[in-house]
């Protein structure tokens, strides 16, 4: 039985124009440790219905279920043709060898994966993962062929006192040091200020915008200008329905790396649909 139906008058693949920043909406949506394989199939299902290849054309949609879902979301998306891309959570910074519990980028390759989050907060708070351990896993997913999102962040006494500036940019430098500039070009940049993890507060478009712009100044300062333009930023932390359309509007935030809410197929419909009403608005 198919779950996704092809426009009857399709011709190929759908396509969109791109925003006045050259830079393509991504809305992706970390599930962290939910839901068994059964209910990530019943979730990609509700997420097919819900969009159209028109919206997923205008905003690039990519879901991130735990490991053991990996392979029944590829399943669905492949063989329904769902034009919504999958990924991971976390990967090994290396390939094989006895490091139990751990899975390989060789191994999320093969399953087709297309994104895996790197250096997430909750990864670095749990289980004390640092810049020099984030940047092997950047290494390792740029290796085998994944596009890394990268998240940096700061805790609450750290936005506090005023450094979350100085803070997100130090990550930023750890994170990417020794990375030439072709691999930095196939990165994405997530920034999800810990304060605004799952607690119901969010940063205010402004907050966000002046940081993410700062995530994009530094990697110009590391690389060039152009590259830093071509680089999408995300805004991670608390985004729902509500409040998508007025952080995704910010010149420097091209998506959001989605958590409680992409738990939600109509909640995190709405989010991909306000990440490319502009685009679609353009076309």
């Amino acid at each position: 039985m198919r779950f996704w139906k092809k426009p009857e008058m399709s011709k190929g693949p759908v396509t969109a124009p791109l925003p006045p920043s050259g830079r393509r909406p991504l809305i992706a949506g970390n599930w962290k440790m939910n839901y068994t394989h059964l209910e990530a199939i019943g979730l990609t299902q509700k997420l097919a219905f819900g969009l159209t290849p028109e919206q997923c054309a205008a905003a690039e949609v990519v879901v991130l279920p735990p490991f053991i879902s990996i392979r029944s979301v590829q399943t669905l998306i492949d063989g329904d043709e769902v034009p919504i891309k999958y990924g991971a959570q976390d990967l090994s910074p290396y390939d094989s060898g006895a490091y139990t519990g751990d899975v390989s980028g060789p191994m999320l390759a093969k399953l087709g994966c297309s994104y895996v989050v790197v250096g997430h907060s909750e990864r670095r708070q749990y289980h004390h993962e640092d810049d020099a351990l984030v940047n092997l896993k950047l290494v390792a997913a740029l290796r085998n062929g994944l596009t890394p999102i990268l998240c940096v962040g700061e805790p609450l006494q750290v936005r506090d006192a005023e450094g979350h500036l100085a803070h997100c940019s130090k990550q930023v430098d750890g994170a990417l040091a020794g990375l030439s500039a072709e691999q930095v070009e196939s990165i994405v940049i997530a920034y999800e200020p810990i304060w605004a993890i799952g607690t119901g507060k969010v940063a205010t478009p402004e907050n966000a915008q002046e940081v993410c712009a700062v995530i994009r100044a530094k990697v110009g300062e590391m690389y060039s200008p152009d590259l830093a333009a071509g680089l999408r930023v995300l805004y991670g932390g608390s985004v729902k329905a509500s409040n998508a359309a007025e952080i995704l509007k910010q010149e420097d935030i091209d998506g959001a790396l989605v958590g409680g809410a992409s738990l939600d197929p109509e909640e995190f419909t709405a989010i991909c649909v306000a990440a490319g009403a502009p685009v679609a608005a353009a076309s």
